[in-house]
């Protein structure tokens, strides 16, 4: 039978790229001189320091831009409180997400089936995986996916024919 999962997953090279490109853009601006701004990746967490708020938020903006052109999704972030350390200085953990919460996966299985369309849900850990009888079924149940789920990003791998 065809099938196909659907996959919630940040792309972790380019997420550890875009920590990068962000570190020095931010060690070579003007408005950052002096200061102890940096964002530090360990596993699925970022963690964005700066001496102060203001910094902090031109700090997160520096990350999602370069997130952005590397094509990583900002839905994928999950941005932590801001912490006082130390004198002026303030942190934010920001935790990239991966794989579909239970709540999204149950969502996703009930729009398949209210849709009425011949294909099958069903959750399979941190993916669901859709299958149905032809080809076709299972391409409409990508685009109503796409159209549907929008708060998160979602992603179509392993299809077999």
């Amino acid at each position: 039978m065809p099938s196909f999962d659907v996959v919630s997953e940040a792309d972790m090279i380019e997420v550890r790229n875009a920590v990068d490109q962000s570190n020095k853009e931010i060690s070579t601006r003007f408005d950052f001189k002096g200061s102890d701004a940096r964002v530090e990746q360990k596993e699925h967490d970022l963690t964005a320091f700066a001496d102060s708020d203001f910094q902090l938020s031109q700090v997160r903006d520096v990350l999602t831009n370069k997130l952005a052109k590397r094509k990583v999704d900002v839905r994928f972030l999950d941005e932590g409180k801001i912490e006082k350390i130390g004198g002026d200085k303030v942190k934010q953990v920001i935790k990239v997400k991966n794989g579909i919460e239970t709540e999204t996966a149950k969502k996703i299985t009930r729009i398949i089936k209210d849709s009425k369309m011949k294909v099958q849900a069903s959750i399979q850990g941190e993916s669901v995986r859709v299958t149905g009888a032809k080809r076709d079924d299972l391409q409409a149940a990508m685009a109503l996916l796409r159209k549907e789920v929008a708060d998160t990003p979602l992603e179509f791998n392993n299809f077999r024919d």
